[in-house]
């Protein structure tokens, strides 16, 4: 396993699985771009979608939810790292097919 996935795996089991203020359940939800109850759905959304739209109001909703600011720090960087790691992989599979397509074409010129 390469070294940078060796790393990613590692970032994921710690955002997920470590000791926090937000629930496993909540983070891996967040992660997973998908959440249990609003406003906490809106904001992840909106942190994996459309990053720059998140306001005050997107905040002060999840803290009249219930949530903490630390359940809440938590549940962002979840969604971030989730949408990023979405974002590498899709990236990785186009470079490979990319490549593939490249060098079936340099093998079978028409």
């Amino acid at each position: 396993m390469s070294d940078s996935k060796e790393r990613q795996k590692v970032l994921i089991k710690q955002i997920l699985e470590a000791e926090g203020k937000a629930s496993l359940s909540e983070r891996r939800a967040a992660f997973e771009n998908r959440s249990v109850s609003e406003p906490v759905l809106r904001l992840v959304k909106k942190v994996a979608e459309d990053a720059c739209r998140i306001v005050d109001e997107d905040i002060t909703a999840a803290k009249a939810s219930g949530l903490a600011e630390d359940e809440i720090f938590e549940i962002v960087v979840c969604a971030a790292v989730g949408q990023g790691i979405r974002h590498y992989e899709a990236a990785l599979a186009a470079l490979t097919l990319a490549t593939k397509e490249e060098s079936n074409a340099a093998l079978n010129p028409q």
